[in-house]
C-alpha cells in the first residue's frame, strides 16, 4: 500500500526537490547513467527521509535528508556496478607496482615509471584516474585514507545514527589536519580543482567550463589529485 503523505510532508517533498537535484548533479558518477533517473532515485531517498525523520533527535531535516538522498543514489549505483571489477583490479595493480618501485628505488616513483612497469599507456592511466574519481564519490574516506582500494564503504553516508566515540573524534581531527597539510603541498591548479568541487560544490561540467577543458578530463584530473593526496598521506601516516 502506498504511503499517504500529510500536507506538511508533501510540502517538504516539493521544498526539497532542488536539494535532490543539486546533490545528485554534484555526485557526477559516471557517464552511463541518465541524470533524471538518478534524480528520481534521489526523490525516493527524500521520501524515505520524510517517513523516518525523528524531530526528537534534534538533527536538521536537510542534513538527515541529504544522507538519505545520497544513500539511495549510491546504493542504486552500487547495485548497477558503477566501478567494474576489472577497474578495481587495475587500480590495485597500480598501487602494488607503486609500492614495489618505492621499495626498489627508496623514493616515490613517477607515473611514467609506474606505467612502464605495468605496461600501460597514457589512455589506460587516464582510466585509472577516472576509477579513483568514481570511487571517491562512493566513499572519499576510503579512497583517501585506506590502503585497500578494493572495498567500497557506504556507512559514512547511509547510517541513521552516527555518534562518534572519543577515539573516532580524535582520528577524524587528526586526519583533517593531515589532509589540510597535504592539500597545501599541491600546486595551485590542483588546489583550485579541489576548491571548486568540494567547497564551491560545482559539477564536473561547470569546472570543465571554468578551466576550458573537457568534462572527462576534469574527472581524470580529480582522480589524479586524489591519488597524489593519498601518496602524501601514506608518507605522513
Amino acid at each position: 500500500m502506498a504511503h499517504a503523505y500529510s500536507e506538511e510532508q508533501e510540502k517538504l517533498i516539493i521544498k526539497h526537490l532542488p536539494l535532490v537535484k543539486r546533490l545528485v548533479s554534484k555526485m557526477d558518477i559516471g557517464y552511463n547513467y541518465d541524470l533524471d533517473d538518478m534524480i528520481n532515485i534521489g526523490v525516493i531517498g527524500l521520501m524515505d527521509a520524510i517517513k523516518k525523520y525523528d524531530k526528537s533527535k534534534n538533527v536538521p531535516f536537510e542534513s538527515y535528508a541529504s544522507l538519505r538522498i545520497r544513500g539511495a543514489v549510491l546504493d542504486e549505483l552500487r547495485k548497477a556496478g558503477p566501478v567494474s571489477r576489472d577497474r578495481i583490479n587495475k587500480l590495485n595493480q597500480y598501487y602494488e607496482v607503486k609500492e614495489q618501485l618505492e621499495n626498489k628505488y627508496l623514493r616515490t616513483p613517477d607515473e611514467e615509471e609506474i606505467c612502464k612497469e605495468m605496461g600501460i599507456d597514457e589512455k589506460e592511466l587516464s582510466n585509472i584516474h577516472e576509477t579513483v574519481h568514481l570511487l571517491s564519490n562512493i566513499s572519499l574516506e576510503t579512497t583517501i585514507f585506506s590502503r585497500e582500494g578494493s572495498e567500497i564503504y557506504l556507512k559514512d553516508v547511509v547510517e541513521d545514527e552516527n555518534v562518534d566515540t572519543p577515539e573516532d573524534y580524535y582520528l577524524k581531527q587528526e586526519r583533517k589536519q593531515m589532509l589540510k597539510e597535504a592539500i597545501e603541498l599541491l600546486d595551485e591548479r590542483e588546489q583550485l580543482i579541489l576548491n571548486l568541487y568540494y567547497v564551491e560544490e560545482l559539477s564536473l561540467k561547470e569546472i570543465a567550463y571554468i578551466l576550458d577543458i573537457s568534462t572527462p578530463r576534469v574527472s581524470q584530473l580529480h582522480g589524479r589529485i586524489l591519488m597524489k593526496l593519498r601518496g602524501i598521506l601514506e608518507k605522513k601516516m
